[in-house]
């Protein structure tokens, strides 16, 4: 395998002033690039007694907010394992691939002022029957709809892949007979149409544009019921922004355009933006769309020195805070997803997985050096550089929270669930 043009470095981004933003964006663009090239009868009719009161409200009538919480130690054994589920990428199959601990495996997201009931493959499939739900954006979007193909999987055995499109399975469609539940994976790491960068072509920077949705899943929506979205960590990478008329209005990281450097930020904005307001006017009633927040990465040190992110456990409350850039990210996805579900009359449902504050907490969860099979093998002891991956996240692994919450909102859209409130 030829090596990936987007490794190539990058020098720091002059418009971004705080110094752990540097830090954080310099080390997300290499590895996150790498590890691309690695990244598609009837049901019951009532949910299992737990999903019956599963909860909407809080205290006061206020909708609960599951970003609000911690994770608390569980002793008991996941869903899935490597074994069990047929659909796990090999670079986050982190049993099979070798991670000699466990640990990770055992904790729980438990929202401050209600309770997450566990996930239940039954429930999911059979709000989901006869139904499609897609996800779109880029690897983090795979990574979550590959947690949920694996928890499906615990009701319904393994699911059949009915589409392949390309030899990088950056686009599969897959369904589970027993309810006609169709699962698929688009992908489109900008959300918006856009050109990815080539150094083999000669193309240096991304070209997006902002104010039309990527073809690849908008042509599509008629066919889909619910659709998720999740990107970001492509909009660091250098790129050329174009706007209304085609007329170019920004860049990021572009010294030798001779354009205005204008950062990333806008153009994320612009981007969910037009996703969010094309899916909600393209769905049609009876149908969501939902924004998965930002992940962040957990890097300390080089991304390709043993320790990139070692740690084993999850932080504790008050010892890891969002740091400014994943701060930003988020506040742009809560900000453009409540304006479109505030719009005049919005066919779609609108909501949001706000995850980003779970996921800044678990920095045990990542494959790290067993995004390869056995990385210390060979009997020469721990090396000094191997490729680590802390962005994605192991499966099982915290991921699979993300679902649980998507399985908690597709409920109460549907059939009215309600929480259990006080814990």
């Amino acid at each position: 395998m030829g090596t990936d043009p987007l490794l190539q470095p990058s020098p720091p981004f002059p418009f971004i002033k705080k110094p752990i933003l540097l830090r954080t964006t310099y080390c997300l663009i290499i590895p996150l690039a790498l590890l691309n090239i690695f990244i598609f009868s009837a049901p019951p009719s009532n949910p299992p007694p737990l999903h019956k009161t599963a909860a909407n409200r809080s205290g006061g009538g206020r909708r609960c907010d599951f970003a609000d919480g911690r994770w608390v130690p569980d002793p008991g054994v996941p869903q899935y394992n490597d074994t069990s589920c047929t659909t796990i990428k090999s670079g986050q199959n982190c049993m099979a691939q070798g991670r000699p601990d466990t640990g990770y495996l055992h904790w729980r997201w438990q929202p401050a002022a209600c309770r997450l009931p566990a996930f239940s493959g039954e429930s999911f499939l059979r709000l989901l029957a006869n139904k499609h739900i897609a996800f779109v954006g880029d690897s983090l979007a795979r990574n979550q709809m590959e947690s949920l193909l694996c928890l499906l999987s615990t009701a319904s055995g393994p699911p059949d892949l009915i589409y392949r499109r390309g030899d990088e399975d950056k686009f599969r469609r897959w369904v589970f007979p027993s309810h006609n539940a169709t699962v698929s994976i688009y992908w489109s790491p900008f959300l918006v149409k856009g050109v990815e960068k080539s150094f083999a072509e000669g193309k240096m920077h991304n070209k997006l544009y902002l104010d039309t949705a990527d073809e690849r899943w908008a042509a599509e929506l008629g066919g889909i019921d619910v659709v998720v979205f999740s990107a970001g960590h492509w909009f660091l990478l250098p790129g050329v922004f174009y706007g209304g008329g085609g007329e170019v209005f920004g860049c990021h990281h572009c010294a030798e355009l001779n354009l205005t450097d204008t950062g990333f930020f806008h153009a994320f904005r612009m981007a969910v933006r037009t996703a969010v307001t094309t899916a909600v006017r393209k769905l049609g009633q009876g149908k969501m769309a939902a924004v998965t927040t930002f992940s962040p990465a957990h890097f300390e040190g080089e991304w390709d020195k043993a320790g990139a992110c070692e740690r084993k456990e999850p932080f504790r409350e008050g010892e890891k805070e969002m740091e400014y850039m994943d701060r930003e990210m988020w506040k742009i996805e809560l900000e453009e997803a409540a304006a479109a579900a505030a719009g005049a009359s919005p066919a779609a449902r609108v909501e949001v997985l706000d995850v980003t504050r779970m996921a800044v907490m678990r920095p045990d969860g990542h494959p790290g050096p067993y995004m390869h099979a056995m990385p210390f093998a060979g009997g020469g002891g721990v090396k000094e550089r191997v490729q680590n991956d802390c962005v994605h996240w192991c499966l099982p692994g915290p991921i699979d929270a993300w679902n649980e919450i998507l399985l908690v909102l597709m409920g109460m859209w549907r059939e009215g669930w309600e929480l259990v409130t006080s814990l």
